[in-house]
C-alpha cells in the first residue's frame, strides 16, 4: 500500500513563497502521473498541477501557471511543488496524489498540508 505524505504547508503574506514535498511511502511503486489538488473551504478539490513519469512532461491550470512549478525526483520518489508569488485565493488544503494510469486517474493520496496566505 502507497502512503503518500506531505509537507511543507505554511502560513506565508501575499507574495511569498513556498515548497510542498510529497514523499512516496513505497520505494517500489513507481507512478505513471503524480499531482498535486487543492481544495479550499467551501469549493471543490482542483487538481493544479501534475507531472507523467520521466518528468518530461507536466500540467498546470491556468491560475497558478507561472507562479507554480511542480518537479519529481526519481532516485528519491518525491514529488515538489514549488509555490511563488503566492495569493490569498491560493489558501487552501494542498493534497499529493498518484495514479498507475497516465490519465492521472489518482489512486493513493496523502492527508494534505495546509497553506494559508495572508494580505
Amino acid at each position: 500500500q502507497v502512503h503518500p505524505v506531505e509537507s511543507g504547508g505554511g502560513s506565508v503574506q501575499v507574495g511569498g513563497s513556498l515548497r510542498l514535498s510529497c514523499v512516496a511511502s513505497d520505494d517500489t511503486y513507481s507512478p505513471n502521473c503524480m499531482g498535486w489538488i487543492r481544495q479550499a473551504p467551501g469549493k471543490e478539490r482542483e487538481g493544479i498541477a501534475a507531472i507523467y513519469s520521466g518528468g518530461m512532461n507536466t500540467f498546470y491550470i491556468d491560475s497558478v501557471k507561472g507562479r507554480f512549478t511542480i518537479s519529481k525526483d526519481n532516485a528519491k520518489n518525491t514529488l515538489h511543488l514549488q509555490m511563488n508569488s503566492l495569493k490569498p485565493e491560493d489558501t487552501a488544503m494542498y493534497y499529493c496524489a498518484a495514479s498507475s494510469s497516465m490519465f492521472c486517474t489518482y489512486t493513493y493520496w496523502g492527508q494534505g498540508t495546509q497553506v494559508t496566505v495572508s494580505s
